[in-house]
This record gives structure tokens, C-alpha cells and sequence, in this order.
């Protein structure tokens, strides 16, 4: 074989550094994951190749605004009846909104069909004031109907009315506010003038504004939420003993463990200040602490736990329920505030 001209293949050298050289400068700018600038930025690649920005999951009102499947034998994914094209209007004018909707699927995307960008926290209110008597996993039908009356007022949202008309439960539940004489704030109550959301027999709070977390709501929560302005008295249901305070306080913030008589452990989170102390022993009734904001707490609240041989309680089981109910001679005030909330209901937005 002759040699390549003038000695030897400079041409062929000349092409292969070329190649060497530019996948070298690829290796060296190729991020070491292929999501690094993606994650760097708030967003995920998912494996369809679809780019959704990742956002943080609340863990309060938002637990109930949850997907809920709907029980129908079409879960076709198809807007709800009379909302295949929304108006999107502004919410956060503090003006009232009557919504009225076709249940399809779930309450959330129910809501997501009916509601501007406050979807979610609408849904999730709204939520709260039918657990007790819905099932939102299983009652839920297609055709099922929903009408609120809220609004947005310094960014909190506000329901001041709600109905469900169940094809399950074969009647309608209702939830008009009203703060009933002598009543610290107002509560939720139906036509018939019960208040929509029991109580706990003998709990941990006298006056609360309402309950925004049960333990069933999710997996990773362990007790019962009551929403309160910081400073509301915490009176232990029974006797027992202070076994411990202030433990893990980044997370619990103030917090009081007490062992009831009958072997139960109690745990109070989140207070502003203690009024027993490690190894004291209480009464039933007496005041313990004062609710607070400390620790990992999203607002002022009371959460409250029990356990007995480490398994985790349910405090509605321990307790057991109970609903007031209005005294007769208060409901021709009640009954004139649900006309007027009615005519609030039936406003379009």
C-alpha cells in the first residue's frame, strides 16, 4: 500500500480531534440527571413527556379538595352538566358568589368546572361542612347536585350557605352560618335547626371556631384539628398524669402528653403556653394549657391526639358525638336568616 501524501493521513488526524473534541464539550455541559434543570426550575419531567410545574401539597383544607371518585357507570372525563364553557370571573372582591353544579366525577373537579382559581379551597370548605353525613368516597352520584354561596374576602374564603341534594340519601343537606345567642362564633346548622358538624362529648374545647382536620382524612395524620384564635383554654376530658412537655418542638411547638386513668395518652400540640407541668397530676376539666401557633402550624389551632398501646385513636370514637340543636324559641331568628341566606344562595354570580 502507498503512503498517504506528504507522509502521513493529516487530514484523517485532523477530523477524528474534531469529533473527539466536540463529544468531550457535550459530556462536560449534559447535567449529570436529565430532570437537574427541570427540578432547579419547579418543574418534573413525567414519563409521558408532559411538563407540570410541581407544587407543594397543602396539608389542611386542601386534604379534602382531593381527587373523590365519583360512583357512576360513566367516568368519561367530560365537563359537568351546564359548565362545558365556565365564565371565570374574579373571587377575591369580597363579593358573594352563588355556584350551583351538576356533580361529575368528584367535588374537586366538580368545583374546577364551576369555580375560578379558588377551586380548591371553595371545594374544600364546602367538603368540610358534609363529611358527617356524606361519605365523600362512596355517597357521592352523578346527578347529585351542589349549590354555595361564597366569596373571598382578605384572602380567606367564606361560605355562608351550602346545599347537597344526595340521589343516594334520597334528601337534601343543608348548612346555613349563623351565630345562635350566647355562641362565641358563628356555626353551620340545617333547616331543621341542627348544628350541622357534632361535637365531642366532654372535649378538649369549650368554644372553637370549627374542626378543620379529622383523623381519617389522611394517612399521615394522627389526630384531630380544631381551629381557634391563639389563647383558648385546653381543659384535659379526664384524670391522669403530665408524662411529658415540649417534646420536639420544632414540630409540635408547646405541646403536654398526658396518661389518662384508664391507660390512654393524650397529646395537646401547638399551644402558646402551659398551665401544668411534667409529673403534675390533673383533674378532669381543669385547664392545661392555651391554644397557640407554635411549632409546624399553617394557623392558629388545637391538634389533638390519642394513643393506648401505641396504636393510634380516633378521638370521635373515644368520645363519642353530639349535636345541639336550636331551642324553640330562637328558630324564627334562624328561620328568617335562612330565607335571606336562600336568596343569597339563588344569586347568580
Amino acid at each position: 500500500m502507498k503512503p498517504p501524501p506528504y507522509g502521513k493521513p493529516w487530514l484523517l488526524f485532523a477530523l477524528l480531534g474534531s469529533s473527539l473534541a466536540l463529544n468531550v464539550l457535550m459530556v462536560l455541559d449534559r447535567p449529570e440527571d436529565p430532570t437537574t434543570d427541570l427540578v432547579a426550575s419547579g418543574l418534573t419531567q413525567q414519563a409521558d413527556s408532559v411538563v407540570v410545574a410541581e407544587e407543594p401539597i397543602a396539608m389542611t383544607d386542601e386534604v379534602l379538595a382531593a381527587e373523590v371518585i365519583v360512583v357512576s357507570p360513566d367516568t368519561e372525563d367530560h365537563p359537568p352538566h351546564g359548565l362545558s364553557t365556565p365564565v371565570v370571573t374574579p373571587s377575591h372582591d369580597g363579593q358573594w358568589r352563588s355556584t350551583h353544579a351538576e356533580v361529575h366525577h368528584s367535588l374537586a373537579r366538580t368545583f374546577q368546572g364551576a369555580v375560578s382559581e379558588d377551586a380548591d379551597r371553595v371545594s374544600a370548605l364546602y367538603s368540610r361542612l358534609f363529611m358527617w353525613d356524606l361519605d365523600l368516597r362512596r355517597d357521592l352520584q352523578a346527578g347529585d347536585r351542589i349549590r354555595v354561596a361564597w366569596r373571598v374576602a382578605n384572602d380567606e374564603v367564606e361560605v355562608a350557605a351550602a346545599t347537597y341534594q344526595s340521589r343516594k340519601l334520597g334528601r337534601t343537606l343543608t348548612a346555613y352560618r349563623w351565630q345562635a345567642p350566647g355562641d362565641e362564633y358563628p356555626s353551620y346548622w340545617s333547616t331543621s335547626g341542627d348544628e350541622v358538624a357534632p361535637r365531642l362529648v366532654d372535649g378538649p374545647l369549650e368554644t372553637y371556631e370549627q374542626v378543620t382536620s379529622l383523623l381519617k382524612d389522611r394517612p399521615d395524620h394522627k389526630g384531630m384539628d380544631f381551629k381557634t384564635p391563639v389563647g383558648t383554654p385546653v381543659r384535659t376530658p379526664w384524670a391522669g398524669t403530665v408524662t411529658r412537655v415540649n417534646w420536639r418542638w420544632t414540630a409540635n411547638g408547646n405541646c403536654v402528653e398526658i396518661k389518662y386513668d384508664d391507660g390512654t395518652v393524650a397529646k395537646y400540640l401547638h399551644l402558646s403556653e402551659l398551665k401544668t407541668s411534667e409529673d403534675a397530676r390533673v383533674q378532669a376539666g381543669q385547664v392545661i394549657a392555651l391554644t397557640g401557633n407554635t411549632g409546624r402550624s399553617t394557623g392558629p389551632h388545637l391538634h389533638y391526639e390519642l394513643n393506648r398501646d401505641n396504636r393510634i385513636l380516633d378521638p370521635v370514637e373515644v368520645h363519642g358525638t353530639t349535636r345541639r340543636t336550636l331551642p324553640a324559641e330562637v328558630m324564627p331568628m334562624f328561620l328568617e336568616e335562612v330565607e335571606r341566606l336562600e336568596e343569597l344562595l339563588n344569586t347568580s354570580s
